[in-house]
């Protein structure tokens, strides 16, 4: 009897050492996947955290973004508004200017076109119909070519000067001729 009780002692001991060995390895595979879950756990919160901090900064850029875009418009009507009030300016001096350069009495020259003795395009004959001295500014700009300039010139009372190449400007036809002074209206003419 004590070969079969300590046979069925040692089935026991063996059925507690197996229940002990099953439990212990219940228990690490319990406790590694406990710390799988909280690896997964964190990890997924430090994602979570880089998505809330793009996310902020998206928002902030966002918000930046219309900021800008209202102050754009704002300046933008602003300008608009500017704009506006130059133009009712530009229109009120523009008739301003009309209104006094009609008030001021025609220039007293006379202004006709030769052919050049030297054989190079015309040449402009100012004639001084007045008794004073008048000093004048003489534009003359060529359309097609896209050249401009001016002169000064000083007449004599009722004397004639010739205008032409060798003073600086060759005329040719559809050339467009003004003849300035500040005490009188403006002389404008297109060479023949």
């Amino acid at each position: 009897m004590n070969t079969e009780s300590s046979v069925a002692d040692s089935q026991a001991s063996l059925k507690r050492r197996r229940g002990l060995i099953v439990s212990l390895s219940l228990n690490v595979v319990l406790f590694l996947l406990v710390c799988g879950l909280g690896l997964y756990a964190f990890l997924l919160n430090v994602d979570l955290g880089d998505v809330k901090r793009r996310f902020s900064k998206e928002v902030e850029t966002r918000q930046l973004t219309e900021r800008y875009l209202i102050e754009t418009r704002n300046q933008l009507n602003q300008s608009l508004r500017e704009n506006e009030q130059l133009k009712a300016q530009l229109a009120f001096k523009d008739s301003d200017f009309q209104a006094a350069v009609s008030a001021k009495p025609a220039l007293p020259l006379v202004v006709s076109f030769r052919s050049s003795l030297m054989g190079k395009g015309l040449v402009a004959v100012i004639e001084n119909t007045s008794d004073r001295y008048l000093t004048v500014v003489l534009s003359a700009r060529n359309p097609t070519l896209s050249t401009a300039n001016r002169f000064k010139l000083d007449l004599k009372p009722r004397s004639s000067l010739d205008f032409g190449h060798l003073e600086g400007w060759q005329f040719a036809s559809g050339d467009e001729v003004g003849v300035y002074n500040d005490e009188f209206g403006p002389l404008k003419i297109t060479v023949p």
